[in-house]
């Protein structure tokens, strides 16, 4: 009896020590556990995680990008109601707001039953199961796809494709893709692809590669462009998240520092900003 309960006793340690190792069951997520989402991936199966504490931007503190918010907004208002609506690209200069921008979104919109589901790029191929688990649900989703780029023989890039308008399934009535880029296309260009144009009756006709790059992009129906800032805008983003963290300096004492700060790392974007306030702030919190 002694050896049996010994051999219990280990194969229940065994136990114990490969459960987190293990993909999870195909329980069904809870779904009131939070507004946002992460697809994950364990041992070659899918699941949704909720997550804990989603990054809370209020809309209104995102400045000096009010055509974007105004266009990306009614979209998602539209969609909200249940009126027809796009997917949408926002591509352009890094730190400029585009990511934030969907965040605040999801943080204007949770009461309304908006919820937030990020994918990473090596996950798209799983966006059919996605779509499966998302389907019929009462919520309405953004699949949130943050700072694509591909390869062309990406398997990813050809699964996205098919989630956006190719596939022989409609995409769920209930789910938007939102994706953030540096690239207009998502592919990378180059030079070489410019010499397959040709010119037919005074007209450019661009080649098969370009072509292939353009289709993806293509497939969203709402692009919102995002542009480097000025130092003005620079400057105002600045002041803007000072008055956030509760700093009430005048800005005649703060500008050299930040425009310091922003030469320091060669980008006067939305980020930099955030980043020189958090610094301001903290420095001059302390005793």
């Amino acid at each position: 009896m002694d050896r049996l309960e010994q051999i219990l006793e280990r194969a229940e340690r065994l136990l114990e020590r490969a459960e987190p190792l293990l993909p999870p069951g195909r329980s069904e997520p809870d779904w009131q556990a939070s507004t946002a989402f992460r697809w994950r991936r364990r041992l070659g199966a899918g699941f949704l995680e909720p997550v804990a504490q989603p990054h809370a931007i209020p809309l209104a503190a995102l400045r000096n990008v009010e055509q974007q918010k105004e266009r990306l907004d009614r979209n998602t208002r539209q969609f909200l109601q249940g009126l027809p609506a796009n997917n949408a690209l926002l591509w352009g200069s890094r730190g400029t707001g585009k990511s934030s921008l969907i965040k605040a979104l999801l943080h204007e919109h949770a009461a309304a039953g908006l919820r937030l589901v990020e994918v990473d790029k090596a996950e798209l191929v799983d966006l059919p199961d996605l779509a499966g688990l998302l389907r019929g649900r009462p919520e309405r989703f953004i699949v949130f796809c943050d700072d694509l780029s591909f390869e062309a023989d990406d398997p990813s890039y050809k699964a996205l494709k098919a989630m956006l308008d190719g596939s022989v399934s409609t995409a769920p009535a209930n789910v938007l893709i939102y994706a953030t880029s540096n690239r207009r296309h998502l592919l990378p260009e180059y030079l070489a692809e410019n010499e397959e144009a040709r010119n037919i009756d005074g007209e450019i006709q661009h080649g098969e590669a370009v072509e292939e790059k353009i289709s993806l992009s293509e497939r969203f129906g709402l692009w919102v462009s995002f542009h480097p800032f000025g130092q003005d805008a620079y400057l105002d983003i600045v002041q803007g998240w000072l008055t956030r963290f509760g700093v009430a300096d005048d800005m005649d004492a703060v500008r050299e520092h930040a425009l310091r700060f922003a030469l320091e790392r060669g980008s006067r974007s939305g980020r930099v900003a955030w980043q020189f306030a958090r610094d301001w702030a903290g420095r001059h919190g302390l005793p």
